[in-house]
C-alpha cells in the first residue's frame, strides 16, 4: 500500500514540474510574442509616423559647420545638398578638385552659407592629408561629422584572387582614413556642443556589406563590419559629451560605387535615401537590435527587421544567398569585361 502511494506522490511531483515547464515555455513565448510586435510597431513608427528630426539642436542656422568626406559625388554630394538646405556651413572633402569647386559655388549662391573645400586622395595613408584635414578644419565651429567616403571592390571577387592594392585600398579609406578623420574633428565638435549648448553629431555610412557577411566581397564586407562595432563603441564613449553616433545601414543605392544605374523599390537614388535618413537620425528603424544603428530607407529597413526576426544575418542560409548572387554578378561582369576587351 505505501509503494502505491510513494508512486503516486511521484506522479504528482512528474506533474508539477511538467506544469511548471508547460507554463515557462508558454510564458516565455508570449514575451518572445510581445517583443515582436513591439519591435514591429517601433519600426512602423519611426518610418512612417514620426515627423522629420530636427537639427536646431545640432546648430542649424547658426553659423555652425558639418563636415562631409567622400562629398563630391552621390550619397556625400546629396548629403552636402541637404544639409546645406538645413544652414549648415559646409567642409567638403574629396579627391576631385574641380567637382568640389562646382559644388562650392553652387552651394554658397542658393543657400548663402561657407563652403570650404578640401581635395586630398583619401587611399594614400599620408600624414600630409591629415595635417591638410586639420588645418582646414581649424577654428571653425563644428556640430556635425559625415563620413561618407568609402570604398568597394571593382567587381565581386574571391578572397584569394584580390589584388593587393585593392586590398589596401578599402582598409586604408573605408577605415584608417575613417577613424583618424574622426579623431582629429571630433574633439573640436565636443567643444563647440559644450560652448554652444547644443548636440554634436557624427555619421558613419556602413552597409549591408557589413549587416551580412558577404562571399566574393570579404574586405568590403569585414570593413563596414569593423564600422558597425567602433561606431558602437564610440557612441557609448560620446554619450556624456552630448555628441550623437550613427552608423548608417544601407542596401544598394544608385552610384558609381554601387554601379547600379536604375532605381527600383529596393534601390533608391541619393536623395531619397539622404532625404530618409536626415528625416531619421536617432532612430533605429530597421535595425532594432542595434544599438547606436539605423536602417534609414523604408524598403531596406523592413528587409533588415524581416532578415534579423527570421533566420538572422549570420545564418547559412543568408551566407549561401549572398554567394550565389554575388557569383552570378561576378560571372556577368566578368562576361562585360571580355566583350569590351574584344571590341578593343
Amino acid at each position: 500500500m505505501s509503494s502505491f502511494i510513494d508512486q503516486l506522490d511521484s506522479l504528482a511531483r512528474r506533474s508539477k514540474c511538467a506544469n511548471a515547464l508547460l507554463w515557462s515555455v508558454f510564458a516565455f513565448g508570449v514575451v518572445k510574442a510581445t517583443t515582436l510586435v513591439l519591435r514591429y510597431f517601433a519600426l512602423v513608427l519611426d518610418l512612417f509616423v514620426l515627423p522629420p528630426v530636427s537639427y536646431a539642436k545640432y546648430g542649424a542656422g547658426k553659423g555652425k559647420y558639418c563636415v562631409i568626406t567622400g562629398a563630391s559625388d552621390g550619397i556625400g554630394k546629396e548629403f552636402a545638398i541637404q544639409m546645406a538646405r538645413r544652414k549648415f556651413n559646409l567642409v567638403l572633402i574629396s579627391r576631385t578638385l574641380s567637382k568640389l569647386e562646382t559644388l562650392q559655388k553652387e552651394l554658397q549662391g542658393k543657400y548663402g552659407i561657407e563652403v570650404k573645400i578640401l581635395s586630398i586622395d583619401v587611399s594614400q595613408d599620408v600624414p600630409e592629408n591629415y595635417i591638410a584635414v586639420r588645418e582646414v578644419c581649424k577654428g571653425l565651429p563644428i556640430t556635425v561629422l559625415i563620413n561618407n567616403v568609402g570604398q568597394s571592390h571593382s567587381i565581386p571577387v574571391p578572397f584569394l584572387k584580390t589584388e593587393e592594392k585593392e586590398l589596401r585600398d578599402i582598409i586604408t579609406i573605408n577605415n584608417t582614413a575613417t577613424l583618424l578623420f574622426t579623431q582629429i574633428i571630433t574633439p573640436t565638435i565636443i567643444e563647440t556642443a559644450s560652448n554652444s549648448r547644443c548636440r554634436g553629431l557624427i555619421l558613419t555610412m556602413g552597409s549591408f556589406g557589413g549587416l551580412i557577411p558577404t562571399p566574393l566581397l570579404a574586405t568590403y564586407s569585414g570593413s563596414k563590419a569593423f564600422l558597425q562595432s567602433w561606431s558602437n563603441s564610440l557612441a557609448g564613449e560620446l554619450k556624456e559629451n552630448n555628441v550623437d553616433v550613427e552608423l548608417i545601414l544601407s542596401y544598394l543605392v544608385t552610384s558609381s560605387m554601387s554601379k547600379v544605374k536604375r532605381t527600383s523599390m529596393m534601390i533608391p537614388n541619393p536623395r531619397n535615401f539622404v532625404s530618409s535618413t536626415l528625416a531619421n537620425v536617432g532612430r533605429r528603424c530597421g535595425a532594432q537590435e542595434r544599438y547606436g544603428t539605423i536602417t534609414p530607407y523604408w524598403s531596406h529597413a523592413l528587409y533588415h527587421w524581416v532578415i534579423e526576426e527570421t533566420v538572422g544575418v549570420y545564418s547559412r542560409v543568408v551566407n549561401g544567398i549572398n554567394y550565389t548572387m554575388h557569383k552570378s554578378i561576378r560571372a556577368r561582369a566578368l562576361k562585360k569585361l571580355e566583350r569590351q576587351q574584344k571590341s578593343q
